[in-house]
């Protein structure tokens, strides 16, 4: 899929070249009311290897970031969740070229709302990404079912045992809905609520090892 639109704005972002730009990218997405600079300290533990492309979303409630809207508290507009998608997509493909590095090696990072617009973009766009750290995901478009990858993309699940705002069950009708597509998916289940600790992490750089360093 490749929608372009006229009316697509740019995003705040930083990027930050690795000593070898040829590597993979890591595309950091943070959650509601946060920015570009969030998840940049936890991006060090992926080693200097890696690209970090950290973008911040262009949709505000009540003054706080996020990636696309909301009609209530979790419930989406589906049809803003489907714009933004195309926008980050046409952002990421866009700053590939102006920053020389490889738009099929980009891996993306989300907590929260970032978690799921990249959600979003497995399922809209289900062979753009390399790889997918999901951090306290929901299913970002409910309508959508078959979005078949033909790579085995790997992603990594993170859920809050303790989670208020996000069902277990929701969760895992998820991740089977990702497997059913083709995606490899690991899910962890972490003794925690929506926040995110320091065991979230450690799995998540233990994925990324395991999947993307040799």
């Amino acid at each position: 899929m490749n929608k372009i639109n006229m009316d697509y704005l740019p995003l705040k972002h930083r990027f930050i070249a690795a000593e070898k730009p040829d590597g993979y990218t890591l595309l950091l997405l943070h959650g509601t009311g946060g920015n570009e600079n969030d998840l940049i300290p936890l991006s060090e533990l992926f080693g200097k290897n890696v690209n970090i492309l950290s973008v911040r979303g262009n949709v505000l409630e009540n003054g706080m970031p996020r990636f696309f809207r909301r009609v209530a508290l979790g419930v989406f507009d589906e049809k803003d969740v489907e714009f933004r998608t195309h926008e980050l997509v046409h952002f990421v493909r866009s700053t590939a070229v102006e920053q020389q590095f490889d738009a099929q090696k980009v891996i993306a990072l989300g907590f929260s709302n970032g978690a799921n617009i990249a959600g979003a973009c497995l399922m809209l766009y289900p062979d753009l990404l390399a790889g997918a750290m999901l951090l306290r995901p929901t299913k970002p478009l409910s309508h959508i079912q078959e979005f078949k990858t033909n790579h085995q993309t790997p992603v990594f699940i993170s859920s809050g045992a303790t989670d208020p705002t996000i069902r277990a069950a929701d969760t895992k009708k998820y991740e089977e809905l990702l497997l059913a597509n083709g995606f490899d998916v690991t899910h962890a289940s972490i003794p925690a609520g929506h926040h995110l600790t320091q065991k979230d992490v450690i799995l998540a750089v233990e994925w990324f090892n395991k999947y993307f360093t040799t």
